[in-house]
């Protein structure tokens, strides 16, 4: 997508204006992140959430994005999300972070995540929820936006349908993000569930082979 070629230090920057949202927005995806284990970031951007995380390697088509990632010391593949260049069975967990939404194909994408999450290992999604007050902020300002015009906003429901579907199990879901970001001037709460929070994490573990 050009745009992230072109705007790659543009998106990045918003994380620094937007400091508390990012914050907690790394607060809630942290909620579900394995400790001590091998992950793997599909969609990793700039490296913004790789990078608190502890995630160590990314994939991430748009060069100029992964080049930032990679001054954040992350290992990036430049590859998609519907095609990804591991063996199978070959990480503990996958994180997704506003990925969904710009991907070609969501269930390829989650397959190809699936193929290469070990048996007991988990996908970790963190999204803006299209049915919350700022999915449907985003959506009728999109095309006034320089990034979110290219997106597709996915409701909660929508990816819980795909993530069943491929046989995950023990779901767990945290919410954050209550205001507009712009006015938030401190961390907002991480809190259970969704519905009412615009930034959504999913954590699905998948079947255990027997």
């Amino acid at each position: 997508m050009p745009i992230f070629e072109d705007g790659a230090e543009e998106y990045d920057k918003w994380f620094d204006e937007n400091p508390f949202a990012y914050k907690s927005e790394v607060l809630a995806l942290g909620k579900f992140i394995p400790k001590n284990s091998k992950g793997l970031e599909v969609g990793v951007g700039t490296g913004r959430f790789a990078a608190p995380m502890g995630i160590q390697m990314g994939v991430e088509p748009a060069r100029a994005m992964a080049d930032i990632a990679r001054k954040r010391g992350i290992e990036v593949y430049e590859a998609k999300a519907e095609e990804l260049p591991f063996d199978n069975e070959s990480f503990d967990f996958i994180l997704m972070t506003t990925t969904i939404c710009f991907l070609q194909n969501p269930m390829l994408a989650l397959q190809e995540s699936t193929r290469v999450i070990k048996s007991g290992g988990y996908i970790i999604i963190g999204m803006i929820d299209s049915d919350s007050f700022l999915g449907k902020a985003y959506e009728s300002k999109k095309k006034n936006s320089k990034f979110y015009r290219y997106a597709h906003f996915y409701s909660v429901n929508q990816v819980l349908k795909w993530i069943r579907k491929l046989g995950y199990c023990h779901i767990k879901i945290c919410q954050t993000i209550f205001k507009n970001p712009g006015k938030i001037t401190a961390t907002e709460p991480v809190k259970d569930g969704s519905g009412r929070g615009g930034f959504v994490v999913i954590s699905a573990q998948k079947d255990i082979k027997t």
